[in-house]
């Protein structure tokens, strides 16, 4: 009985269909190892060995993966969001509330917005480890900058999709976060460096084109404001943030690993 099943487990690995998949054989040696994470497509972002003492629990904190998942999380339940929330002003207060009472799975509202928060929770405790650690030094200094941009991009989701329910909550917070925008620099015209650009009389930055007008697509809140932020939630942010996960993740590779306790 053995010696059919080996007989049969060698036509597999040797037939035609299964080298055009695997190009390496059983993973029994440290070189095979190295090829299968090398040559996969999920595994060969990260380094094919760490340090032992750099990924115990207690010295990482499984924040990172824990980022990642969550981050997985928030994508499988929005598209699922996508396909009964409409972004205009008529139908995405009712949709929200039709979400929670009489759609199947309306739960995905609640495991989407509470994956928000638990994300955002645990972007900053990931960015506490590592620079508690001294994990952002040299050589993962270029490495620290991505993650501080995914760290704005996270902020950036939450408070996008904070306009989304449009309700009273909703628009007055966002209406004050945005206001936060006419102080950017060189951007809003409330902001330091806005007084610089000026050619003659003419002001290149006012209230009409700032980065205030830019976030809410107009002067005010409005129904192109929810479209811009519903845009930006559900598809431009998640996009650029995806591949500068995909980059960091790389980095860690080409970095020599997770960095160990100093």
């Amino acid at each position: 009985m053995n010696s059919k099943l080996k007989q049969i487990q060698k036509q597999i690995v040797e037939s035609q269909i299964w080298k055009s998949i695997f190009r390496h054989g059983m993973p029994d040696d440290t070189r095979t190892r190295a090829m299968v994470v090398l040559s996969n497509v999920f595994l060969h972002l990260h380094p094919v060995k760490s340090r032992e003492a750099g990924i115990r629990v207690g010295y990482t904190w499984c924040m990172g993966g824990i980022t990642f998942f969550l981050f997985l999380v928030e994508a499988v339940t929005g598209i699922l969001l996508m396909f009964y929330y409409r972004p205009t002003a008529e139908y995405a207060y009712s949709d929200i509330i039709a979400l929670r009472e009489h759609v199947p799975l309306g739960i995905m509202r609640e495991l989407h917005r509470w994956g928000a928060h638990a994300m955002v929770i645990a972007v900053w405790l990931h960015m506490f480890r590592v620079f508690m650690t001294g994990s952002y030094k040299p050589p993962r200094e270029f490495n620290w900058g991505i993650g501080v941009v995914l760290l704005v991009l996270t902020l950036l989701l939450s408070f996008t999709g904070y306009l989304l329910p449009w309700d009273q909550l909703a628009i007055w917070a966002i209406a004050v976060g945005s206001n936060m925008a006419r102080a950017t620099p060189f951007l809003g015209h409330e902001g330091p460096g806005a007084s610089l650009l000026k050619i003659g009389d003419m002001n290149l930055v006012h209230a009409g084109d700032d980065a205030r007008f830019g976030l809410l697509a107009g002067r005010m809140i409005s129904e192109a404001t929810l479209l811009r932020f519903y845009v930006l939630h559900c598809i431009f942010i998640p996009f650029v943030a995806s591949i500068l996960m995909a980059i960091h993740f790389w980095r860690v590779r080409k970095d020599g690993g997770i960095s160990g306790p100093m």
